[in-house]
Parts: structure tokens; sequence; C-alpha cells
């Protein structure tokens, strides 16, 4: 019996990829930034981080992975060769979580902008703003990705055998919904 090795490629297409990687890279040195600024200011970062709301931040998290798990049925659909229309709505339902999350994100930004809140408050907030901001901008990238991805299914556009397209926005969805994975205990839990 003779084995042979099928190597599997990503799904979507190549160039997501290399989009991917750059911005799992830039998220990581924020990522760095602000576990080696921690280091120096316990302190400050621990008292700074009560004024965080948890509840709206983990919320926020399952709204993610609800709005992920949404794409993945909207995918598996398409690839089983079975209903559009039903994949076209779990997208809308994905669509949905997304500005479900902009929604509370939105409430929580402005929060902090009454109480004085800004990049100059303190190192903490420096990197709470430039994280949590930086993340707001791809999940309103993601939402307009994920509604072309609607109208391409509603159009019939992905098939069974040709749903590239799909797999490409679902997998910057998927980046989103991870880096949010991260951001959250890291800046809003973690002590």
């Amino acid at each position: 019996m003779k084995l042979t090795s099928k190597r599997e490629l990503p799904p979507g297409d190549f160039g997501i990829w290399i989009i991917i990687y750059v911005e799992l890279v830039t998220f990581g040195a924020l990522f760095l930034g602000y576990a080696f600024s921690r280091r120096l200011e316990i302190e400050l970062f621990n008292e700074s981080q009560l004024l965080l709301n948890q509840q709206t931040g983990f919320i926020n998290t399952l709204v993610l992975i609800t709005s992920s798990w949404f794409v993945v049925q909207s995918v598996k659909l398409i690839k089983q060769g079975q209903s559009k229309e039903i994949a076209a709505r779990w997208l809308l339902s994905a669509i949905a979580m997304g500005f479900i999350f902009i929604m509370i994100k939105s409430m929580e930004f402005s929060d902090k902008f009454e109480q004085g809140i800004n990049l100059s408050t303190n190192t903490f907030f420096m990197f709470y703003l430039l994280l949590t901001v930086f993340h707001f901008l791809h999940v309103v990238l993601g939402i307009v990705i994920l509604f072309t991805l609607y109208q391409n299914t509603k159009k019939s556009k992905y098939t069974q055998d040709s749903h590239e397209g799909l797999l490409t926005g679902a997998s910057y969805w998927h980046m989103v919904d991870l880096l949010w994975i991260v951001l959250f205990p890291l800046v809003y839990i973690m002590r």
C-alpha cells in the first residue's frame, strides 16, 4: 500500500493569508508592547483595568464566537451543495452579530470618552484604545466583507465546486474573532 500525502492548503485565496499574517504580526507586536508595559506599571494597569466593564467584554466575546459559528454554518451548506437561501441567512445572522458587537463597543467607547479617558490618560488606556479601536475597525471591515459574501450567496455565485471567495471572507472574519479572543482576556481580565 503506497501512502501519498496530499498537502492541504489554507481555505480561501492565498492573498488573504498574507493579510492575516500581517495583521496577526501587527496585533502580536501590540500585545507584546502591552504585556511589557504592564510589567513596568502593574499597579497602574490593575487600577485602570477596574474601570473596564468585563461583562460587556464577555458579551462581545460570545457575540463574535457566535457570529463565527454562523459563518461556519453558511460555508458548510455551500460546500455540501445545500440551500443557498439558508446559507445567506446564516451570513445575515453573522452580520447582525457584528452590528451588536459594534453597538456594545460604541457604548463602551462613549462611556470612556465621557469620563475624559483618551490616549494620553495613561499607558494602560493608550494600549486599551489602540487595541480596541484597531480591532473595532477590523470588525467594521469584516461586516462589509460579510455583506458582500451575503449578496454573492443570494445571487448564487458560490457553488459546491466554486466557493473560494466565501472561504476567503470567512477566513478574515475568523481572524477578527481570534484577535478578540486574545484581546479580551489580555486587556479585560488578566491581572
